[in-house]
């Protein structure tokens, strides 16, 4: 199997072959620590201390969500500052309000390019055409390749941890999901994107070539990312997720909770590729810092295609029924928003959380049951906008129902 070439991997070999694909421009580099070039035996470097070593660095670097090195915890603000090795501004979009999430017209005042690499995406690109600026996409894979599964998003319940209308997985690189959204926001022509060579949204991540590389300080490996898109949903609890450990999103409990009775009521669910391990762990910040918490560490099974988001869901009603004191839903500000329930910006509308209130499975079911139209619908709206081999894979409708 030939190694994945990312699109930053691609600018730079056209710079080192001679060309100038900036022609001179001024440009703007969105990125995190997961934003590195290189692989095998010669080493890896940074986006933009490989494009800064080559005479052709930014103007100036946007860090998202944790900072550009990846330094602060969730929901933490960073603060702008100057790059130590190229001296360069560092302009953080994630401060200590929700306007602090888009870039101020000034970051891009004499920048008339904004380019992205990052394994996500944000607001900024949008701002950046609206000044004027173009926007390149260094594509990278998705490391949960061509899944898609989940609701639709509800209008009134975007957030910043959901700002579109599709499924909680989407199984499109950042490429394609800038040219839908682009697309749809009209914007579309003024992004260029740097595709991938020798990608397969079939292809699982374990078989790319090259270390992983955390993107933020809670994602350390790969088995974290397969996991997330579920297991996310305690966040929006009193329960620990394991943030403050070595073992985030792959430990939960709190406080006072058996971790026997955690473990058989997990178990009894019965989810493909999870086992359910008894446990005591102390988380060092975050929720119950300091304290001893009762739960289960999560373990993912490695040749298992796991449905994540299904997964996180009968986790989370399970553990509200054993417990709902325990497991009470957030009752602080989530990611600036303060009119709505954090775990209904995490679902996508009021549905689940109503359901797993009322302790009505069937209305729990009846949800769920809606989820594959809309994941068959988002492939259609997506498929124009593909850019690699690889159909999208609803998954409610691949085998995935209990």
């Amino acid at each position: 199997m030939r190694a994945v070439v990312s699109g930053l991997e691609r600018l730079l070999a056209e710079i080192d072959a001679g060309s100038d694909p900036f022609e001179g421009r001024s440009y703007a580099l969105l990125a995190h620590g997961a934003s590195v070039a290189g692989g095998g035996t010669g080493g890896r470097e940074p986006a933009h201390l490989a494009l800064h070593r080559r005479g052709r660095g930014p103007a100036c670097l946007l860090g998202p969500e944790h900072g550009y090195y990846g330094v602060e915890q969730d929901m933490v603000a960073a603060e702008s500052q100057r790059d130590p090795w190229t001296g360069v501004p560092i302009h953080s979009l994630y401060g200590d309000g929700e306007d602090t999430l888009r870039p101020a017209p000034e970051v891009f005042r004499g920048v008339d390019l904004l380019v992205i690499d990052l394994q996500d995406v944000g607001r900024a690109a949008e701002a950046a055409v609206r000044s004027g600026a173009e926007v390149w996409v260094l594509d990278r894979p998705n490391p949960l390749g061509g899944w898609v599964e989940g609701p639709r998003r509800k209008p009134g319940f975007e957030s910043f941890v959901g700002a579109f209308e599709h499924p909680v997985t989407h199984g499109l690189t950042l490429g394609e999901l800038m040219l839908l959204e682009g697309s749809a926001a009209g914007f579309r022509e003024a992004v260029r994107v740097w595709r991938l060579q020798h990608w397969d949204r079939r292809t699982p991540a374990a078989a790319w070539e090259g270390p992983w590389i955390a993107p933020s300080p809670n994602m350390p490996r790969l088995a974290t990312a397969r996991i997330y898109p579920g297991l996310c949903l305690l966040e929006a609890t009193s329960l620990s997720e394991g943030r403050g450990t070595t073992r985030p999103f792959h430990l939960v409990g709190a406080p006072g909770l058996d971790p026997t009775v955690v473990a058989e009521t997990l178990g009894a669910l019965e989810i493909p590729g999870l086992a359910f391990l008894p446990t005591y762990f102390r988380p060092q910040f975050q929720k119950h810092a300091g304290e001893v918490c009762g739960g289960v560490e999560i373990v993912l099974a490695e040749a298992v295609e796991l449905a994540p988001f299904r997964a996180g869901v009968e986790i989370l009603a399970a553990l509200v029924a054993l417990d709902p004191t325990r497991c009470a839903w957030r009752a602080e500000p989530y990611e600036f928003v303060l009119d709505r329930p954090a775990v209904d910006l995490l679902t996508g509308d009021e549905s689940f959380r109503r359901a797993v209130e009322a302790g009505r499975r069937e209305d729990l079911d009846a949800w769920i049951s809606g989820w594959p139209t809309d994941e068959q619908a988002f492939c259609r709206r997506a498929e124009p906008h593909l850019l690699y081999p690889g159909p999208l894979r609803p998954r409610s409708t691949a085998g995935a129902e209990r």
